[in-house]
């Protein structure tokens, strides 16, 4: 089974990710991982932290010569800032140093862990909380989930894309949708958007909400092509598939909302035009439509899986937000840590990483394999039996 788990914090040496799990012979190496990170830090409206902070990454175990090994993969990306921070964020007690980093943050921000956190373990200084909540964490799942990509592709040749559909409630075309070799030229985009117009008037809006000391949301779409039917079960509640996609999509800091295929807006919908209609074409079975995302009864269903995701605005707002004082419970605003004006584009490839993991979870749970090229070999005999009616 595949796993993965992550640790640190913001400000310090650095954040760890690590997967267990992952099949020996996967082609990876440093250079990969650190281009994955540096799709996470683009996108236009990204604050001055993303300018100065560099991704570097340290591989601990897990790969050899540039493949994994079987064993569990161990990354660091390390904080190019930590001697600025290593007095603040020292693992150890002691005289507190006497720096405007060291000040107590007393005033928690609305819309983050803070206040919640504060409550949940006991402190009086927000700082224990966001340092971990902070989406900087993010980066160590990004850096693990380069190996799912990866093993996606070198099994089957499947292909995980992501793009910006709505920022700050401006719409991008929806005919403006990414194939599966779009992921490069979607990357060249300031926010990763095919829809030029629609990009245009959204880093307008950016610039406008900048100078405003405000913030802004959207929404991302994932597409997952190429990927085999049969992925996940109806049999339990926690093997469906788009039960695994949801959660592991809605854990990412300021996702507030998850869909597969149509969502939502499939519940506005009479029955005979909700549902992917089933037909055979030059010898194949095909569905005109994929309202679905595909996905159906929790399992994947040889169309593209489709997950969309909604951003909510970052909550450290320049112009702070009103608080309190937790030690004298006056009312006070809220700290303001640095921040972007959106962070939409980064939230796609997080998003992606997330979408990769559980699809590789997945096929291992289903083609097993100590070796990629066992679990290839695994998938290959499953397609072939299947009956040629229902392929």
């Amino acid at each position: 089974m595949l796993r993965w788990l992550t640790a640190g914090e913001s400000h310090g040496p650095a954040v760890l990710g690590v997967l267990e799990g992952a099949p020996a012979g996967i082609q990876i190496g440093t250079s990969e991982i650190a281009a994955a990170l540096a799709r996470r830090r683009l996108g236009y409206g990204r604050g001055a932290r993303m300018k100065f902070e560099a991704d570097k990454v340290q591989v601990l175990g897990g790969l050899w010569r540039g493949q994994t090994t079987g064993g569990p993969v161990a990354i660091a990306v390390e904080n190019s800032e930590w001697p600025k921070w290593e007095q603040t964020m020292s693992p150890d007690a002691g005289e507190v140093p006497d720096t405007a980093r060291a000040e107590p943050l007393r005033r928690p921000r609305p819309g983050h862990a803070d206040l919640p956190g504060m409550i949940k373990y006991g402190f009086t200084d927000a700082r224990a909380v966001l340092e971990r909540s902070s989406a900087r964490e993010t980066a160590a799942r990004v850096a693990v989930g380069a190996v799912a990509v990866a093993f996606l592709e070198q099994l089957a040749g499947i292909k995980v894309v992501s793009h910006v559909t709505a920022l700050g409630g401006i719409e991008a075309d929806a005919s403006a949708q990414p194939g599966p070799q779009s992921g490069p030229e979607i990357d060249s985009r300031p926010l990763r958007t095919l829809d030029r117009q629609a990009e245009a008037a959204m880093m307008e809006l950016i610039d406008q909400t900048q100078k405003s000391g405000d913030t802004l949301g959207g929404v991302v779409e994932v597409i997952a092509y190429n990927l085999p039917p049969g992925l996940g079960s109806h049999v339990q509640s926690d093997r469906r598939l788009d039960a695994a996609l949801a959660g592991a999509v809605m854990g990412i800091p300021a996702i507030k909302a998850v869909e597969i295929g149509l969502g939502a807006a499939v519940a506005g919908l009479p029955g005979s035009k909700a549902h992917d209609q089933i037909a055979r074409r030059d010898g194949q079975v095909f569905r005109d439509t994929n309202q679905a995302g595909g996905i159906e009864g929790g399992i994947s269903n040889g169309e593209p899986i489709v997950v969309r995701a909604a951003m909510k605005p970052i909550p450290t707002v320049p112009n702070a937000l009103a608080s309190i004082d937790v030690i004298t419970g006056e009312a006070a605003p809220a700290i303001h840590q640095r921040s972007d004006t959106t962070a939409v584009p980064a939230a796609a490839v997080v998003a992606e990483t997330m979408v990769a993991l559980v699809l590789a979870r997945a096929a291992l749970e289903k083609f097993g394999g100590d070796r990629i090229d066992e679990t290839r070999r695994n998938l290959e005999g499953y397609l072939a039996s299947i009956p040629e009616a229902m392929r």
